[in-house]
């Protein structure tokens, strides 16, 4: 087993990485304070996961609810029906909010638990490969809105994140592929020497390769601590460099409706149109752009969007993202492999020629 912290002083918190880890019960009860446990999973995750988290936390009183599966279901409705089910059952602030599942569970789980009572303890089960190399890192939280993805939510740290890499076996293949997508971001964003390593090594990701599996999600955690503990509150600038392709990643979740593609299908999308964004500023090199995409392009990611998503449609929802800035949208874009930069400072018609390349118009 792995373990290190992420550095956040009083909110300080251990990940956890190996294989096995939900059948060792240590590991998940020293770090639930009272003896209330809600569990918060879905109906693809609680038949293959749940009676091994239960089992190792007995004789804890364990409340479980299963959510229906998919992006659709991180709205404020579903969110009702979390603190419904915490009122009617009396949960009190010795209650612990377990998100057993994917990046959707994480986040519904933790936005219930910082704002049920003013706050709970809650921890992270990821069982995704995108939620156990970021999603269930740093400690954002939140929900849906019909006008777009993420818009309401909290930032608020869990007790520790317990990632299981024994889950990754029962992941459907697309969803795999959906994850490396975010372990290549970190590569592009601050890490050139773990891109490289990625080129030599994404079959044996793609094959689930243990000791591949190990040392990327080793890595891409690590990335993204040593990121959350510079700048939690995403104040500084330099946590937004982890939304390298998320800005256009949401606005082709929310045009195609939630659900339609995975969040980490739109980010590789979206990496690569902020890649080409980036060539077309003469920031980044020919060879770096190709070099992007042909790692995704390998990773057997989407790198094209359907012609019904119309370029108009995108900016209108980039231009409700969290990164605008008095009327201003400001992008993550790169300068090299292993070197982004966060700037308002682009010509709208880049933008748009860019939009365009990928999209109608």
């Amino acid at each position: 087993m792995i373990q290190f912290e992420v550095q956040l002083g009083t909110r300080a918190y251990p990940i956890y990485i190996g294989a096995g880890l939900l059948g060792e019960p240590r590991t998940l009860k020293q770090h639930i304070r009272g003896n209330h446990v809600f569990i918060l999973s879905n109906e693809r995750v609680a038949p293959l996961y749940l009676e091994s988290v239960c089992r190792a936390l007995e004789p804890k009183h364990i409340l479980h609810l299963a959510l229906a599966e998919g992006e659709d279901t991180k709205s404020l409705q579903t969110l009702e029906q979390v603190y419904t089910c915490l009122l009617e059952n009396r949960c009190g602030r010795d209650t612990t909010v377990v998100a057993l599942g994917g990046g959707v569970i994480g986040d519904i789980a933790g936005f219930a638990a910082a704002t049920y009572l003013r706050g709970v303890d809650f921890i992270q089960i990821p069982t995704t490969l995108v939620a156990q190399v970021d999603s269930s890192v740093g400690g954002k939280t939140g929900v849906n809105h019909a006008l777009g993805k993420n818009m309401i939510g909290a930032f608020y740290q869990p007790q520790c994140v317990i990632a299981d890499l024994e889950c990754l076996h029962t992941l459907p293949d697309r969803e795999l592929r959906a994850g490396l997508a975010e372990i290549i971001k970190y590569g592009l964003i601050r890490d050139a020497e773990f891109f490289a390593w990625l080129e030599d090594n994404v079959e044996r990701l793609l094959a689930r390769d243990v000791d591949a599996l190990t040392h990327a999600v080793h890595r891409s955690c690590r990335n993204k601590a040593e990121v959350v503990a510079e700048d939690e509150l995403e104040i500084s600038g330099a946590r937004a460099m982890l939304n390298l392709g998320h800005t256009f990643g949401h606005a082709i979740e929310t045009g195609l409706g939630y659900g339609q593609w995975l969040h980490g299908e739109a980010v590789a999308c979206g990496m690569l149109m902020a890649a080409r964004m980036s060539t077309r500023l003469g920031w980044l090199s020919e060879e770096a752009c190709e070099r992007t995409r042909a790692l995704l392009q390998r990773a057997q990611l989407p790198l094209t969007l359907p012609e019904t998503l119309q370029a108009e449609t995108l900016l209108e929802h980039m231009a409700r993202d969290k990164k605008v800035r008095a009327g201003q949208l400001h992008l993550v874009l790169l300068k090299d492999i292993g070197q982004a930069v966060l700037t308002g400072e682009f010509p709208a018609s880049t933008l748009k020629d860019t939009l365009q390349e990928f999209c109608g118009s």
